[in-house]
């Protein structure tokens, strides 16, 4: 009864996660410019690029172990 909800929640981890490092990298706005003689760079938030990674990771590895039947040990 429990492993499906831990299925479940890993998946709506990993989810989560995908989605603050997605709209980190491409649709929010930067964290920092620099300003040099060849022009203006942005740089993006990697704070918030590296948790979404984190929480997509975490997620998926407990999906996976939950979801995954192991034997008992003898």
């Amino acid at each position: 009864m429990l492993r499906p909800i831990i299925v479940v929640c890993g998946i709506v981890l990993a989810a989560i996660g995908g989605v603050i490092a997605y709209r980190a990298i491409f649709l929010e706005p930067s964290a920092a410019f620099v300003i040099s003689n060849e022009g203006v760079r942005e740089l993006p938030n990697t704070f918030r690029i590296l948790e979404g990674i984190a929480l997509l990771i975490v997620g998926a590895v407990v999906a996976f172990f939950a979801a995954v039947r192991r034997g008992k040990a003898s």
